[in-house]
C-alpha cells in the first residue's frame, strides 16, 4: 500500500510541476491573474466560507438532535458546494447575446431538481434514523447507539 501511495504522490508532484511549467509559459498577465485567483480563493474560503460553515454547524447542532444529524450534514455537504460552483450558471454570468450556445439550459430547473432529491433523501434518512430508535430513547439493539 505504501508503494501505491508513493507512486500516486510522485505522479501528483510531476503533474503539478508540469502544470506550473505550462503556466509560466503563458506570460505574466496570466500568472498574475492566477495568483489573484488563488489568493482570492484562500481568502474567500478561510474568511467567508469556513465562517458560514461554522455558523450553520452551530445552528444545526442546536436544532437537530445529534442522533438525527447525519442526514442533514450529508445534505449540506452536497448542496453547499454544488450551489457555490453553480452560482455563475444560476446567475447567467457570462451569457452573451451573440453566442446563444453559452448558458443554453435552464440551470435553475436542474438545481431545483437536485435540491428536491437531496431534501427528499435527507428527510428519508431522518425518518430512518427516527425509526431505529425505540420509544424510550434507547438503542434498537443494532449497536449503533444513535451515533
Amino acid at each position: 500500500m505504501r508503494a501505491v501511495r508513493a507512486v500516486l504522490l510522485g505522479l501528483g508532484v510531476v503533474a503539478a510541476a508540469y502544470g506550473g511549467w505550462l503556466l509560466l509559459g503563458l506570460g505574466w498577465p496570466n500568472n498574475r491573474a492566477t495568483l489573484v485567483w488563488l489568493v482570492g480563493g484562500v481568502v474567500l474560503h478561510d474568511g467567508v466560507f469556513s465562517v458560514l460553515v461554522l455558523i450553520v454547524a452551530l445552528v444545526a447542532v442546536r436544532l437537530v438532535p445529534r442522533d438525527r444529524l447525519a442526514p442533514w450534514v450529508v445534505g449540506l455537504v452536497i448542496l453547499v458546494p454544488v450551489t457555490l460552483v453553480g452560482i455563475p450558471e444560476l446567475g447567467r454570468f457570462g451569457a452573451r447575446a451573440d453566442n446563444p450556445t453559452l448558458l443554453d439550459r435552464d440551470y435553475w430547473l436542474g438545481w431545483s431538481a437536485l435540491v428536491t432529491l437531496v431534501v427528499l433523501g435527507v428527510l428519508g434518512g431522518a425518518v430512518l434514523a427516527a425509526r431505529r430508535r425505540t420509544p424510550d430513547g434507547g438503542d434498537d439493539g443494532t449497536g449503533a447507539g444513535g451515533r
